[in-house]
This record gives C-alpha cells, structure tokens and sequence, in this order.
C-alpha cells in the first residue's frame, strides 16, 4: 500500500502482540499451578522474539501466523481458496471419503496443538494457524461435484 506501517512497524506490533499475549497466559498458567509450563512457554518466546528481532524470522514464526497475518482470534487463515475466482467449482471424487477429511483436518490439528498449548511449548494464538473446519471450506466454494463409485455411500 501507499500509505500504512512499514516493515519496521510491522515488526514491532507482532513483537508487542506476542511478548503480550506471552504474559497474559504465563500469569494464567502460573495462576493454576503450572508453574514449569509458564517457565518453558516464557524460555521459548523469549528466543523467538529476540530471533525474530534480530533475523526477521524463527524457527515455528507460522505459529504466531495470526499475530503477522492481524487476524482476530478464531478468525479463519487465508488460504488459497480466498485467491480462487468467484465461479469456480469444486471437484471431489471419492467424495464419501474426501467431504469428512475437510472437517476432519481442523478436528486434528487442533487436537494436537492443543496439547502443545496446555503444555506451555505454544502460545493460543498457534491454535489459529489451522485447517479451514468443513464449514468455512463450503463457505468459500461457489458450486461443486462430488463423485463416487461406492454404491450406498453417504456423504
């Protein structure tokens, strides 16, 4: 854009935007005991950020994808549908396996990052860099064919 932040800007509203949420769920994790899972969550944003201070980047940097990105919590990741045109169509063939996948993707991934947040290895915010759920992948396909050879099969 002509006009906005710069890449120095930038930068310094994401690092703000962890260090903070950092705090904000270390006091909680504190707060409920665990006090070795606040320790290790501090220790490893502390190095991403000095990382990303000094080299513009980390190793994981697409976990705080939603602090980079100015999502809002919970908001859904861009992906390459949000590039597709408006009439395009969607294909599925073994569509009675390939349609539960698509909700299937988010229930996992969230399952085991969950983990990883309550153990304090991420921050919640690693939680938003996901699979689209099954409803916000239909809400961005505009028509679509779904085939299969399986007689009986539902979907």
């Amino acid at each position: 854009p002509a006009s906005g932040p710069g890449p120095q800007e930038h930068k310094e509203r994401v690092l703000r935007e962890i260090a903070a949420e950092c705090a904000s769920t270390v006091r909680s994790l504190l707060a409920s005991g665990l006090v070795v899972e606040a320790e290790r969550l501090q220790l490893r944003t502390e190095s991403d950020l000095a990382d990303i201070a000094r080299e513009g980047y980390c190793s994981g940097m697409e976990n705080y994808s939603r602090h980079l990105t100015g999502r809002r919590p919970g908001e859904a990741p861009p992906t390459l549908l949000d590039y597709m045109p408006d009439d395009w169509l969607f294909i599925a063939d073994e569509s009675h396996i390939t349609v539960p996948q698509l909700g299937a993707m988010h229930a996992g991934d969230h399952s085991r990052k969950l983990k990883l947040v309550e153990g304090g290895f991420r921050l919640p915010s690693a939680l938003d860099n996901r699979p689209l759920t099954g409803e916000e992948v239909w809400e961005r396909v505009p028509q679509a064919v779904l085939v299969s050879a399986t007689p009986g099969a539902e979907m």
